[in-house]
């Protein structure tokens, strides 16, 4: 598929109210777990009067996150599991696109929406969640409890205020541990990646004024989701060094992927998928990776990092301008077919850094470890695990979560992902693929029971035209919103180059 580089932009927001449900997994022990949902969960049992009052504002479908929900699964359930969760994934797919093209018919008739989208989705939803419960119970003698209250799914508003007090940031602050409750990931705490006290009440300020006069493209995103970076306030320092910090850096480069890898797979969540993401990603490193490299695929794959020791695969959403004009994917799953339009951008650079912990030494990343960083479903899902970290060159002082940035003439779009830096020593990968990595706390340290690692922070930097007219690729019913943006990394590093890096890391120097 070729790659174009041309001009232009768009818009869209974040707010998610959070539901506690509690599973019984495995043992029996209680685990404790965040689900994410709007209000009024349960699908055609919603009231009638939930779609007369809001019908003609809804935008999309939210659902629980089944897989969130999930944070212990037996190694032995795993695959069943995962492909049933992936056709949760296309369940969703499939019930937004019945929704968006009745969704004239549902605000002159709403309870169209829950005896012709949500009831059948539901359906669906409870049949996958049986299954998941029979594979789990098939290999633990137990079934978890609960699963059935994650079935239903509601309609909700694409927002113009940007959830709590419209500062373009939601939260973005904590501990970051991530460990309480198992299912939310790395929680709130995402000092690395930025994302913490920006924009004072932006939502629709410039953004809306700049962007406010160009139609929307497709399923989003639109002007409220862009604020100019220049009224954007200066992220809070990170913490400081203690004694023994680990100052140095270790820099790979694998190019900005000029050769057109794509693919709309996710082999980390999705394993054995085709089509698992539902939207288009950008990869460089290793050339193998696709829904089915399994770690030998990977180990024997090639690499455009000009280091041959590193074999890593690091992929993102691909970054498109919505422009109208046609991409070569416009009849493809992850491209036209699933509402990704618009001409994919190579990056004019991509920065692949590794950093070291203000708290201490670090040790070895264990060959093939699988770190997910963000959400791709945080616009429904809520932001305790968004990632999501958006700025301008000149200006990467101030960042944003949930807003895409209008940058000035002269400077460029920045993503910036600063992944996860500590492992619980003993997994590559977890049932839910967070719980085995966490975030540093507030003071730089990694939670109990983790240990530092070489911190993976990804630049990526687009040249593209100022305001309005560009968008990540999405779930299709997450609209394209900044605060679903995410990275996706697996090592694949041989064990000589990875004694490198953490040499470099601990010892204070600048390796490439």
């Amino acid at each position: 598929m070729a790659r174009t580089s041309r001009k232009k932009r768009s818009t869209l927001t974040n707010r998610a109210v959070v539901a506690a449900a509690a599973l019984f997994l495995g043992g029996g022990g209680l685990i404790a777990v965040n689900v994410y949902a709007s209000a009024g969960e349960g699908g055609s049992g919603a009231p009638p009067g939930q779609f007369r009052n809001a019908a003609r504002q809804m935008s999309t479908i939210d659902c629980p996150d089944a897989g969130i929900a999930l944070p212990d699964v037996p190694d032995g359930a795993r695959p069943e599991v995962d492909r049933e969760l992936a056709a949760m994934d296309t369940q969703i797919t499939d019930a937004y696109r019945e929704f968006a093209d009745r969704k004239e018919r549902i605000a002159r008739d709403p309870e169209l929406a829950g005896n012709a989208v949500l009831g059948p989705l539901r359906s669906r939803r409870a049949a996958s969640l049986d299954r998941i419960g029979t594979a789990v119970e098939r290999v633990e003698g137990r079934r978890p409890q609960g699963l059935e209250g994650l079935a239903g799914c509601s309609l909700r508003a694409d927002d113009d205020n940007g959830g709590d007090g419209g500062n373009g940031q939601d939260g973005g602050q904590g501990s970051g541990n991530g460990q309480d409750g198992g299912g939310d990931g790395q929680g709130d705490g995402q000092d690395q990646g930025g994302g913490q006290g920006q924009g004072d009440g932006q939502d629709g300020g410039q953004g809306g004024d700049q962007g406010g006069d160009q139609d929307q493209q497709g399923n989003g995103p639109e002007a409220s989701d862009f604020v100019d970076i220049q009224s954007v306030e200066p992220a809070a320092d990170r913490p400081r060094n203690r004694r023994g910090a680990s100052r140095g850096t270790f820099t790979t480069d694998c190019g900005r992927n000029e050769n057109g890898k794509f693919n709309p797979d996710n082999v980390i969540a999705a394993p054995g998928v085709s089509n698992g993401a539902h939207h288009m990603h950008d990869y460089v490193g290793n050339q193998a990776t696709d829904a089915f490299a399994g770690d030998d695929q990977l180990a024997a794959g090639e690499t455009t990092c000009r280091n041959q020791g590193d074999r890593s695969t690091y992929y993102w959403p691909v970054l498109r301008l919505q422009n109208g004009q046609d991409e070569n994917d416009v009849d493809a799953d992850g491209g036209g077919r699933d509402q990704n339009t618009g001409e994919i951008q190579t990056p004019s650079q991509v920065t692949l850094t590794f950093t070291g912990s203000p708290a201490g030494k670090v040790t070895a990343m264990p060959r093939f470890l699988r770190i997910i960083t963000g959400d791709a479903k945080a616009f429904t899902n809520g932001d305790a695990n968004a990632n999501a970290s958006w700025s301008c060159t000149g200006f990467e002082d101030r960042q944003l979560k949930d807003k895409y940035p209008i940058c000035p003439e002269g400077s460029q779009v920045v993503r910036s992902f600063a992944f996860q830096s500590c492992w619980d020593g003993q997994n590559t990968d977890s049932a839910n693929h967070r719980t085995h990595v966490a975030f540093a706390q507030d003071d730089g340290r990694c939670p109990d029971g983790f240990r530092a690692i070489p911190q993976l922070v990804q630049r990526i930097v687009y040249d593209v035209p100022p305001g309005p007219g560009f968008a990540v690729d999405s779930f299709p019913e997450q609209l394209h919103k900044p605060v679903t943006d995410h990275g996706d990394f697996i090592n694949v590093f041989d064990e000589k180059l990875m004694k490198k890096v953490v040499s470099c890391v601990n010892g204070g120097r600048k390796c490439r």
